[in-house]
Protein backbone atom coordinates (compact mmCIF):
# COMPACT_ATOMS: atom_id res chain seq x y z
CA UNK A 1 0.00 0.00 0.00
CA UNK A 2 2.87 2.40 0.61
CA UNK A 3 3.43 3.29 -3.06
CA UNK A 4 -0.26 3.99 -3.57
CA UNK A 5 -0.20 6.38 -0.62
CA UNK A 6 3.08 7.97 -1.63
CA UNK A 7 2.34 8.62 -5.31
CA UNK A 8 -0.60 11.04 -4.88
CA UNK A 9 1.38 12.97 -2.26
CA UNK A 10 4.39 13.10 -4.55
CA UNK A 11 2.24 14.35 -7.44
CA UNK A 12 0.67 17.06 -5.27
CA UNK A 13 4.08 18.32 -4.16
CA UNK A 14 5.60 18.12 -7.65
CA UNK A 15 2.73 19.29 -9.85
CA UNK A 16 0.76 21.61 -7.57
CA UNK A 17 3.46 22.98 -5.29
CA UNK A 18 6.16 22.93 -7.98
CA UNK A 19 8.74 21.05 -5.92
CA UNK A 20 11.36 19.17 -7.92
CA UNK A 21 11.31 15.87 -6.08
CA UNK A 22 12.74 12.83 -7.89
CA UNK A 23 10.39 9.89 -8.06
CA UNK A 24 13.01 7.38 -9.19
CA UNK A 25 16.78 7.10 -9.15
CA UNK A 26 19.30 5.50 -11.45
CA UNK A 27 22.42 4.43 -9.57
CA UNK A 28 25.45 3.36 -11.58
CA UNK A 29 27.36 1.02 -9.29
CA UNK A 30 30.31 0.43 -11.64
CA UNK A 31 31.44 1.13 -15.16
CA UNK A 32 33.14 -2.24 -15.41
CA UNK A 33 31.70 -4.16 -18.37
CA UNK A 34 32.13 -7.43 -20.26
CA UNK A 35 31.17 -6.16 -23.73
CA UNK A 36 32.47 -3.60 -26.21
CA UNK A 37 29.30 -2.10 -27.64
CA UNK A 38 29.47 0.39 -30.48
CA UNK A 39 27.26 2.93 -28.73
CA UNK A 40 29.40 2.99 -25.57
CA UNK A 41 32.95 4.12 -24.82
CA UNK A 42 33.27 2.78 -21.26
CA UNK A 43 35.31 -0.22 -22.31
CA UNK A 44 38.01 2.11 -23.66
CA UNK A 45 38.81 3.36 -20.16
CA UNK A 46 42.13 2.22 -18.76
CA UNK A 47 40.75 1.53 -15.29
CA UNK A 48 37.13 0.72 -14.49
CA UNK A 49 35.43 2.26 -11.48
CA UNK A 50 33.58 0.01 -9.03
CA UNK A 51 31.98 1.46 -5.91
CA UNK A 52 32.21 -0.08 -2.47
CA UNK A 53 29.14 -1.18 -0.57
CA UNK A 54 29.42 1.86 1.66
CA UNK A 55 29.65 4.19 -1.31
CA UNK A 56 26.49 2.69 -2.77
CA UNK A 57 24.83 2.98 0.65
CA UNK A 58 25.67 6.70 0.69
CA UNK A 59 24.25 7.07 -2.83
CA UNK A 60 21.02 5.33 -1.88
CA UNK A 61 20.56 7.35 1.30
CA UNK A 62 21.10 10.54 -0.69
CA UNK A 63 18.47 9.53 -3.26
CA UNK A 64 15.99 8.48 -0.59
CA UNK A 65 16.38 11.76 1.26
CA UNK A 66 15.77 13.60 -2.00
CA UNK A 67 12.37 11.89 -2.15
CA UNK A 68 13.02 9.01 -4.55
CA UNK A 69 11.31 5.71 -3.78
CA UNK A 70 12.14 3.57 -6.83
CA UNK A 71 15.70 2.70 -7.84
CA UNK A 72 17.39 1.14 -10.86
CA UNK A 73 20.89 -0.34 -10.62
CA UNK A 74 22.96 0.01 -13.77
CA UNK A 75 26.56 -0.13 -14.99
CA UNK A 76 28.75 -1.00 -16.87
CA UNK A 77 27.39 -4.45 -16.23
CA UNK A 78 25.92 -4.52 -12.70
CA UNK A 79 26.00 -8.31 -12.33
CA UNK A 80 29.81 -8.05 -12.28
CA UNK A 81 29.73 -5.95 -9.11
CA UNK A 82 31.50 -7.30 -6.04
CA UNK A 83 32.82 -5.84 -2.81
CA UNK A 84 34.44 -8.58 -0.78
CA UNK A 85 31.71 -11.05 0.15
CA UNK A 86 28.97 -8.73 -1.14
CA UNK A 87 27.35 -9.14 -4.56
CA UNK A 88 24.53 -7.41 -6.44
CA UNK A 89 21.87 -8.98 -4.23
CA UNK A 90 23.50 -7.30 -1.24
CA UNK A 91 22.72 -3.94 -2.85
CA UNK A 92 19.14 -4.93 -3.69
CA UNK A 93 18.53 -5.92 -0.07
CA UNK A 94 20.18 -2.73 1.13
CA UNK A 95 17.91 -0.58 -1.05
CA UNK A 96 14.82 -2.25 0.41
CA UNK A 97 16.15 -1.86 3.94
CA UNK A 98 16.55 1.87 3.33
CA UNK A 99 12.92 2.04 2.17
CA UNK A 100 12.80 1.92 -1.63
CA UNK A 101 9.55 0.40 -2.80
CA UNK A 102 10.92 -1.43 -5.84
CA UNK A 103 14.39 -2.20 -7.11
CA UNK A 104 15.25 -3.03 -10.71
CA UNK A 105 18.40 -4.08 -12.55
CA UNK A 106 19.49 -3.48 -16.13
CA UNK A 107 21.82 -6.14 -17.58
CA UNK A 108 23.33 -6.92 -20.97
CA UNK A 109 22.70 -10.64 -20.24
CA UNK A 110 26.17 -11.56 -21.53
CA UNK A 111 26.59 -13.78 -18.46
CA UNK A 112 24.06 -15.88 -16.53
CA UNK A 113 21.99 -13.97 -13.98
CA UNK A 114 19.98 -16.53 -11.98
CA UNK A 115 18.83 -15.64 -8.49
CA UNK A 116 18.80 -11.85 -8.87
CA UNK A 117 16.42 -10.56 -6.20
CA UNK A 118 15.21 -7.56 -8.20
CA UNK A 119 11.52 -6.76 -8.56
CA UNK A 120 12.08 -6.66 -12.31
CA UNK A 121 14.99 -7.08 -14.71
CA UNK A 122 15.62 -5.13 -17.90
CA UNK A 123 17.74 -6.77 -20.57
CA UNK A 124 19.39 -4.60 -23.23
CA UNK A 125 18.42 -6.21 -26.54
CA UNK A 126 19.15 -4.13 -29.63
CA UNK A 127 17.80 -6.45 -32.31
CA UNK A 128 17.45 -10.12 -33.16
CA UNK A 129 20.49 -12.16 -34.16
CA UNK A 130 22.80 -10.22 -36.47
CA UNK A 131 21.23 -6.82 -35.79
CA UNK A 132 21.93 -7.17 -32.06
CA UNK A 133 25.42 -8.50 -32.66
CA UNK A 134 26.28 -5.66 -35.05
CA UNK A 135 26.19 -3.46 -31.96
CA UNK A 136 27.21 -5.77 -29.13
CA UNK A 137 29.51 -8.34 -30.73
CA UNK A 138 29.52 -11.86 -32.15
CA UNK A 139 27.74 -14.50 -30.08
CA UNK A 140 26.04 -12.03 -27.78
CA UNK A 141 22.48 -12.69 -28.95
CA UNK A 142 22.58 -16.46 -28.39
CA UNK A 143 24.01 -15.91 -24.91
CA UNK A 144 21.36 -13.27 -24.15
CA UNK A 145 18.49 -15.58 -25.07
CA UNK A 146 20.01 -18.55 -23.26
CA UNK A 147 20.44 -16.50 -20.08
CA UNK A 148 16.92 -15.04 -20.28
CA UNK A 149 15.49 -18.53 -20.62
CA UNK A 150 17.48 -19.99 -17.73
CA UNK A 151 17.44 -17.19 -15.15
CA UNK A 152 14.02 -18.11 -13.76
CA UNK A 153 12.87 -14.56 -13.00
CA UNK A 154 9.16 -13.91 -13.72
CA UNK A 155 9.50 -10.24 -14.66
CA UNK A 156 11.97 -9.79 -17.53
CA UNK A 157 11.55 -7.07 -20.13
CA UNK A 158 13.85 -5.93 -22.89
CA UNK A 159 14.97 -2.48 -23.93
CA UNK A 160 15.86 -1.65 -27.54
CA UNK A 161 17.81 1.50 -28.36
CA UNK A 162 17.15 2.24 -32.03
CA UNK A 163 20.02 3.64 -34.08
CA UNK A 164 21.39 3.70 -37.62
CA UNK A 165 22.65 0.13 -37.32
CA UNK A 166 19.45 -1.57 -36.18
CA UNK A 167 16.44 0.55 -37.14
CA UNK A 168 15.57 -1.83 -39.99
CA UNK A 169 15.25 -4.63 -37.42
CA UNK A 170 12.58 -2.85 -35.38
CA UNK A 171 9.64 -4.94 -36.63
CA UNK A 172 11.46 -8.22 -36.09
CA UNK A 173 12.56 -7.22 -32.59
CA UNK A 174 9.12 -6.11 -31.41
CA UNK A 175 7.59 -9.28 -32.83
CA UNK A 176 10.26 -11.42 -31.16
CA UNK A 177 9.60 -9.80 -27.78
CA UNK A 178 5.86 -10.40 -28.13
CA UNK A 179 6.29 -14.09 -28.94
CA UNK A 180 9.01 -15.05 -26.49
CA UNK A 181 7.50 -16.71 -23.39
CA UNK A 182 10.12 -15.29 -21.02
CA UNK A 183 9.82 -11.66 -22.12
CA UNK A 184 7.04 -9.58 -20.59
CA UNK A 185 7.38 -6.40 -22.61
CA UNK A 186 9.69 -4.24 -24.69
CA UNK A 187 10.64 -0.59 -24.21
CA UNK A 188 11.83 1.49 -27.14
CA UNK A 189 14.39 4.27 -26.93
CA UNK A 190 16.32 6.18 -29.58
CA UNK A 191 20.05 6.70 -29.66
CA UNK A 192 21.23 9.85 -27.90
CA UNK A 193 24.44 11.06 -29.60
CA UNK A 194 26.95 11.29 -26.78
CA UNK A 195 30.46 12.24 -27.85
CA UNK A 196 31.98 9.68 -30.19
CA UNK A 197 28.66 8.03 -31.07
CA UNK A 198 27.13 10.71 -33.30
CA UNK A 199 27.09 8.41 -36.35
CA UNK A 200 24.46 6.24 -34.65
CA UNK A 201 21.91 9.06 -34.36
CA UNK A 202 18.82 8.72 -36.55
CA UNK A 203 18.01 11.57 -38.91
CA UNK A 204 14.75 13.42 -38.30
CA UNK A 205 12.73 11.57 -40.94
CA UNK A 206 13.86 8.12 -39.77
CA UNK A 207 13.28 9.03 -36.14
CA UNK A 208 9.72 10.13 -36.92
CA UNK A 209 9.07 6.95 -38.94
CA UNK A 210 10.43 4.71 -36.18
CA UNK A 211 8.17 6.29 -33.56
CA UNK A 212 5.19 6.14 -35.92
CA UNK A 213 5.80 2.41 -36.34
CA UNK A 214 6.05 1.87 -32.58
CA UNK A 215 2.79 3.78 -32.12
CA UNK A 216 1.08 1.48 -34.63
CA UNK A 217 2.33 -1.61 -32.83
CA UNK A 218 1.19 -0.18 -29.50
CA UNK A 219 -2.30 0.44 -30.89
CA UNK A 220 -2.41 -3.16 -32.11
CA UNK A 221 -1.88 -4.43 -28.58
CA UNK A 222 1.79 -5.40 -28.70
CA UNK A 223 3.47 -5.48 -25.25
CA UNK A 224 5.27 -2.15 -25.64
CA UNK A 225 6.02 -0.48 -22.31
CA UNK A 226 6.03 3.05 -23.74
CA UNK A 227 2.66 4.78 -23.55
CA UNK A 228 0.98 6.28 -26.60
CA UNK A 229 1.03 9.70 -24.96
CA UNK A 230 4.77 9.44 -24.32
CA UNK A 231 5.55 8.20 -27.82
CA UNK A 232 3.56 11.00 -29.43
CA UNK A 233 5.40 13.57 -27.35
CA UNK A 234 8.74 12.13 -28.42
CA UNK A 235 7.58 12.29 -32.01
CA UNK A 236 6.56 15.95 -31.78
CA UNK A 237 9.56 16.97 -29.62
CA UNK A 238 7.72 20.11 -28.48
CA UNK A 239 6.87 19.19 -24.91
CA UNK A 240 7.99 20.70 -21.62
CA UNK A 241 10.53 18.42 -19.98
CA UNK A 242 10.28 17.21 -16.41
CA UNK A 243 13.42 15.10 -16.43
CA UNK A 244 14.15 15.95 -12.78
CA UNK A 245 11.61 13.21 -12.00
CA UNK A 246 14.60 10.85 -12.20
CA UNK A 247 17.94 11.66 -10.61
CA UNK A 248 21.21 9.93 -11.47
CA UNK A 249 24.28 8.93 -9.51
CA UNK A 250 27.13 8.14 -11.84
CA UNK A 251 29.89 5.57 -11.39
CA UNK A 252 32.39 8.34 -10.62
CA UNK A 253 30.16 9.57 -7.80
CA UNK A 254 28.67 12.55 -9.65
CA UNK A 255 25.14 13.29 -8.49
CA UNK A 256 22.94 14.69 -11.24
CA UNK A 257 19.47 16.15 -10.77
CA UNK A 258 18.70 15.11 -14.38
CA UNK A 259 20.25 12.68 -16.83
CA UNK A 260 23.77 13.04 -18.17
CA UNK A 261 22.38 14.23 -21.51
CA UNK A 262 21.59 17.62 -19.99
CA UNK A 263 25.13 17.98 -18.70
CA UNK A 264 26.37 17.18 -22.21
CA UNK A 265 23.96 19.64 -23.87
CA UNK A 266 21.95 16.96 -25.68
CA UNK A 267 18.39 17.68 -24.53
CA UNK A 268 17.26 18.80 -27.98
CA UNK A 269 18.58 15.56 -29.49
CA UNK A 270 17.40 13.33 -26.66
CA UNK A 271 16.36 9.79 -27.47
CA UNK A 272 15.44 8.70 -23.95
CA UNK A 273 11.73 8.07 -24.32
CA UNK A 274 11.31 8.33 -20.56
CA UNK A 275 11.35 12.09 -21.13
CA UNK A 276 8.04 11.80 -22.98
CA UNK A 277 6.67 9.52 -20.27
CA UNK A 278 7.56 12.00 -17.55
CA UNK A 279 5.83 14.84 -19.37
CA UNK A 280 2.78 12.63 -19.81
CA UNK A 281 2.71 11.81 -16.10
CA UNK A 282 2.69 15.50 -15.25
CA UNK A 283 -0.20 15.97 -17.69
CA UNK A 284 -2.10 13.11 -16.01
CA UNK A 285 -2.30 11.06 -19.20
CA UNK A 286 -4.31 8.02 -17.99
CA UNK A 287 -2.49 5.42 -20.06
CA UNK A 288 0.90 6.68 -18.90
CA UNK A 289 -0.17 6.61 -15.26
CA UNK A 290 -1.39 3.03 -15.62
CA UNK A 291 1.83 1.99 -17.37
CA UNK A 292 3.88 3.56 -14.58
CA UNK A 293 1.87 1.78 -11.89
CA UNK A 294 2.26 -1.51 -13.74
CA UNK A 295 6.00 -0.99 -14.11
CA UNK A 296 6.78 0.27 -10.64
CA UNK A 297 4.07 -0.97 -8.29
CA UNK A 298 1.88 -3.89 -9.31
CA UNK A 299 4.10 -5.86 -11.69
Amino acid sequence: MRPFLYLPLWFFKARILGKRIPLQSVVFISDKCNLKCKHCALYAQKEAISKTLEEVRADLLYCYRQGSRFVDFEGGEPTLWRDGEHDLNSLLRLARQIGFYTVTVTTNAARPFPGIEADSIWVSMDGVGASHEAIRGAGTFKRLIRHIETCGHPRISVNMVVNTLNHTALDETIDFARNHPNINSIAINLHTPFAGTEALELDAATRHAVLEKVIRYKKRGYPIMNSLAGLKRMQRRDFKKYCWMANFVMADGSRLAECNGKREGLCERCGFCMAGEMASVMSLAPETLLAGIKLRVTG
